[in-house]
């Protein structure tokens, strides 16, 4: 669900009535200002990401409103505990049975990700660590998407030359971009509607993740 409504449920069961659109469009100024004054949250700045995370959801709060800081202070430790759990993640249809197509092909997989080191458990959560060899968070490698220095790191550790890999992505820049900038094959994953980028050719799309095997397989 939105990020506004989850913060809005987390503030309710604490007595705290803020709408979700107010929510909403507070989190989008305050993950942006964050991310700017500490970037790949905090790693080089004596920032740990839960102390990060802590801190950008109290300024949602306060920019919609809120104030009171002994309150803020747990809604925001229990919604850094929440996103970690299954319940705020929904998986793609067709996403299990193509992870579990390509390891049965033998396909060496791994996740590049700009997010912190909750996600290999948010991924068990998930029953989708299993299809990985490893996991390589911005937070954990120093680098962010689209520094290609994190996808070098990913070749690294898979073993596998660039011209024989593929990254799988939903954002033009960090991921099909800086994939093909180090010479690796890029698909964009957008949902019909989405629109796309006109410098991305058609068979670089991937209307769902289903279609990828037939699309590597070519």
């Amino acid at each position: 669900q939105p990020v506004g409504e989850s913060y809005a449920a987390e503030a309710w069961a604490h007595g705290v009535r803020v709408e979700p659109e107010a929510l909403s469009r507070s989190f989008r100024e305050a993950y942006g200002a964050q991310s700017r004054r500490f970037p790949n949250y905090g790693r080089g700045q004596g920032l740990s990401s839960q102390q990060w995370w802590v801190d950008v959801v109290k300024q949602t709060f306060r920019l919609s409103g809120v104030h009171e800081d002994r309150v803020l202070t747990l809604i925001a430790e229990n919604l850094y505990r929440d996103f970690c759990s299954a319940r705020n993640w929904e998986v793609l249809p067709g996403a299990s049975e193509t992870l579990s197509q390509c390891c049965q092909r033998g396909f060496r997989m791994g996740v590049v990700s700009n997010f912190d080191n909750r996600l290999e458990n948010i991924l068990s959560q998930c029953n989708l660590r299993h299809h990985f060899e490893f996991i390589l968070t911005s937070e954990d490698v120093g680098f962010a998407k689209p520094d290609g220095r994190i996808f070098e790191k990913a070749l690294r550790l898979s073993g596998v030359p660039p011209e024989l890999a593929a990254h799988v992505g939903d954002d033009y820049t960090r991921d099909y971009k800086a994939a093909r900038a180090v010479g690796m094959h890029g698909f964009l994953l957008r949902a019909a509607g989405q629109g796309t980028e006109p410098e991305v050719p058609p068979e670089h799309i991937l209307p769902m993740l289903s279609h990828l095997l037939a699309l590597i397989e070519k």
